[in-house]
């Protein structure tokens, strides 16, 4: 294959992230301190590992404020989270913006703006129908006339305090608020990137993947040493991306028995279970430095929505070098596994601590969770226990 790497050229699972007890996340190192005070982007030189296991902050600290708003990025990081993710969609003009989906429905205030109700439509998008207001259909400057809102208000009701206060941010407006925090810390601000639909995107002439390129290359972001992940459900992105920049790529898996989008349109018949397997991690760890799993593929649950027996997806990922973040790992009881749910309040947080434990007993490199802050205190308990 064309993407195969050289030994030399890719960083493997330790060089990315380094032994637990080696750099925490307040971590600095003298060559970023050094090009934050000449004015440098605080990103460039060697970025500082990151220890295990990995907190990523889900779509910032998404549990406490909106997603996706610089008002829950900025509150991950706060709290010492190591990572934060954007998941990054086009506007009709080709800006990237943080969302989720493209579909803004849920999170913006779209529909209390009478200028934009002939906007709302019914579209299908990786083959799911969806019917709102959509990115695409949007202008950045009509996009920045709205606000953002809490996706879950039932679930979440005291984010919804925050309805209204942020805009929905730009990608490039992110990599400038990392670029002054890293300075004002004295160390990069790690950030982990995903394109959502690159396949549907790329059909309305609105690809994902040369609008990102071009601005992880004007932030320097464009190495092997950056401190930023590229991630996507869609193998064939992350491909593209590694032709033309080095930074690290992690393949998202969802269920078992899915089927990557990208997949579906090239007829390809493989599904995840496929992909798990050596061969099709072996082929994963060719173009790629890690994959995020969903959590069930580490664990599955059984019928009664408890813990089953890990699978060998870690060992088997750790033999071909990639690194495993699975996601989400959630607070609440509705997501939690049910031997780890509290009370009867599906909306009250149950025993998070006990669920994290599980998971990073079975040796992953890090998690994604949508309250950092309960992850980074368990984080810290496992490393304690050696």
């Amino acid at each position: 294959m064309d993407q195969v790497q050289r030994p030399e050229s890719r960083p493997g699972r330790r060089a990315l992230l380094g032994a637990a007890a080696a750099l925490g996340a307040g971590a600095t190192l003298a060559a970023t301190g050094s090009a934050a005070a000449e004015g440098r982007p605080a990103q460039a030189g060697r970025p500082p590992k990151l220890p295990v296991p990995t907190v990523v902050a889900h779509r910032g600290a998404s549990g406490y404020r909106p997603e996706h708003t610089l008002g829950s990025y900025q509150f991950a990081l706060d709290m010492g989270a190591d990572v934060i993710e954007q998941d990054l969609v086009p506007t009709k003009d080709g800006h990237l913006v943080c969302r989720h989906e493209n579909d803004i429905t849920a999170t913006t205030d779209v529909a209390d703006h009478p200028e934009f109700a002939d906007r709302r439509t019914t579209k299908s998008v990786d083959g799911v129908e969806y019917t709102g207001w959509f990115t695409e259909d949007f202008t950045l400057a009509e996009l920045k006339t709205l606000r953002a809102t809490e996706r879950i208000p039932k679930q979440r009701p005291n984010n919804t305090l925050y309805n209204g206060r942020w805009e929905v941010p730009t990608f490039e407006e992110v990599l400038r608020w990392a670029r002054t925090e890293g300075r004002k810390r004295g160390r990069p601000v790690w950030l982990y990137v995903e394109t959502k639909h690159p396949t549907y995107f790329r059909k309305l002439g609105l690809g994902l993947e040369k609008p990102l390129v071009r601005l992880l290359r004007k932030y320097g972001l464009d190495g092997r040493r950056a401190p930023l992940f590229l991630q996507s459900f869609e193998p064939s992105s992350i491909e593209r991306l590694r032709k033309q920049v080095d930074t690290p790529g992690v393949v998202l898996l969802s269920t078992i028995d899915s089927r990557p989008w990208d997949f579906v349109e090239s007829g390809d018949p493989r599904t995840v279970r496929d992909l798990i397997t050596p061969a099709g991690l072996r082929e994963i760890a060719s173009y790629a430095q890690g994959i995020g799993p969903e959590l069930s593929l580490v664990i599955p649950r059984r019928q009664d929505g408890s813990l089953g027996e890990p699978t060998n997806l870690v060992r088997d990922a750790h033999a071909k070098g990639l690194v495993l973040h699975p996601y989400t790992l959630r607070n609440e009881n509705s997501f939690l596994p049910a031997e780890f749910r509290r009370g009867e309040d599906p909306n009250a947080f149950g025993d998070a601590f006990g669920a994290l434990r599980a998971y990073f007993d079975t040796g992953i490199d890090g998690i994604f969770a949508d309250h950092p802050d309960t992850a980074l205190y368990a984080a810290a308990d496992f490393r304690a226990r050696g």
